[in-house]
């Protein structure tokens, strides 16, 4: 459940006091990983245009940049802020880098980066960063859901003319995995419709967008309630297969299914069973363990199903821009001494 807010009890962050004058520029890298797009780079060119959103950040900081990790080792000394995509090697970082104190994820999810940080250096994430076009997105698979789209496909598909009749989403029961940044947009827009508004958190904390929380201990006592059920969460132990056969057979046979976080959430082997045998009335997912999803995939022939390639959340077009954001607004927060936000709990996983 990624969330923006910061938390307490992590590993070591900036120091809450004023730090003295530096008498050298901050060392930071950019480093881009071997799968990253390039439209989602962070390149120079951004970088001095969010300048101007953040002036003054620039001129205390000495930036280099590197790509696949062709000479990241060199560019590993001497540098204290590390910025990475998730796919960037940075194994054994503490020998290669030993003066590296803060690592910044240019990705929301850190399961991969989390073991690989070493013990007293920080983690942070780019929580936030899908916001728009996540919500968006969530909202857009629900009304697909309510009005039956992947049902139409899957009888185009076979050439069949089956007419299905649908009512507006108004008043139903949409069930969110997660209220981070994409959950709680997902919420605020699923209110816009009228819906009703359920969310399932490990603390179950309130929303301001939520009209009734649970704990992730209390998620049998949503599923059965549910219309729609829209998974964001982060992969992390306790998340795993957290939506099992036995949680997707508390779901109403008319509920459909979105994943929007991580696929190793859910198990897709039993939600294709259960969209055979028609006891659920479609799903829409994005994210896949592996990926890309093999032709074997049992999901390929799986009827009432949208499937599309893990980039269902990302805005090409603005993706890099809000990355530098984040990032510059903590370099911002670790240059005068202040704590960082989005920091990641090595325990929890996010």
């Amino acid at each position: 459940m990624a969330r923006t807010a910061t938390k307490r009890g992590t590993r070591r962050a900036a120091t809450k006091k004023a730090q003295p004058a530096r008498a050298q520029k901050l060392r930071v890298h950019i480093e881009h990983g071997p799968t990253n797009p390039p439209s989602m780079d962070l390149t120079p060119a951004l970088i001095r245009t969010a300048e101007k959103r953040r002036p003054g950040v620039l001129e205390r900081i000495k930036l280099t940049y590197g790509r696949n990790g062709a000479k990241l080792d060199e560019a590993l000394k001497g540098v204290e802020v590390l910025v990475l995509a998730s796919d960037s090697d940075i194994s054994n970082l503490a020998t290669r880098a030993p003066s590296v104190k803060w690592v910044q994820s240019t990705s929301a999810g850190v399961e991969q980066l989390v073991p690989l940080v070493p013990e007293g250096v920080t983690l942070t994430n780019a929580s936030g960063v899908h916001t728009p076009r996540g919500g968006e997105y969530g909202m857009t698979a629900v009304l697909m859901l309510n009005s039956r789209v992947p049902q139409f496909v899957t009888s185009r598909q076979g050439q069949r003319w089956e007419p299905v009749y649908t009512s507006p989403v108004a008043g139903k029961t949409l069930v969110l995995l997660g209220v981070g940044a994409i959950g709680g947009e997902i919420a605020r827009l699923a209110k816009r419709f009228s819906m009703t508004v359920w969310g399932v958190t490990r603390n179950g904390r309130p929303h301001r967008a939520v009209d009734r929380m649970f704990t992730t201990k209390q998620l049998a006592k949503a599923l059965p309630k549910a219309d729609f059920l829209v998974a964001t969460l982060p992969y992390t132990s306790e998340t795993h297969n957290l939506i099992g056969r036995a949680e997707l057979d508390l779901l109403p046979r008319h509920a459909g299914v979105v994943n929007l976080g991580r696929s190793r959430v859910m198990d897709y082997d039993a939600l294709a069973d259960k969209l055979r045998q028609g006891e659920l009335s479609g799903a829409v997912l994005d994210v896949f363990y592996p990926e890309p999803l093999p032709a074997d995939s049992p999901l390929w022939s799986a009827p009432n199903l949208i499937i599309t390639p893990h980039c269902a959340v990302d805005d090409e077009a603005a993706y890099a821009a809000r990355s530098i954001d984040i990032l510059f607004d903590n370099l911002h927060r670790y240059l005068g001494g202040k704590r960082l936000n989005n920091i990641v709990d090595p325990k929890l996983g996010y």
